[in-house]
């Protein structure tokens, strides 16, 4: 066998390689899962629970 083919049998670090690209996976989308979860409560700041239930209440005393 070729000696410069040996480095083709060492796999010790495949393990902690595989854990490192997991974990940065889950993290890119719990960043991700917060910045639409702002954008969403930013793009909604105008919306009022008292003001929609009024417009709702007042809705269903035409009925």
């Amino acid at each position: 066998m070729v000696k410069g083919m040996e480095f083709l049998k060492d796999e010790g670090g495949q393990g902690a390689a595989e854990y490192i690209l997991l974990f940065g996976g889950v993290i890119a989308i719990a960043i991700g899962s917060l910045l639409i979860y702002n954008a969403y409560f930013q793009d909604n700041l105008h919306i009022s629970a008292s003001q929609d239930i009024n417009t709702v209440r007042g809705s269903t005393k035409n009925v």
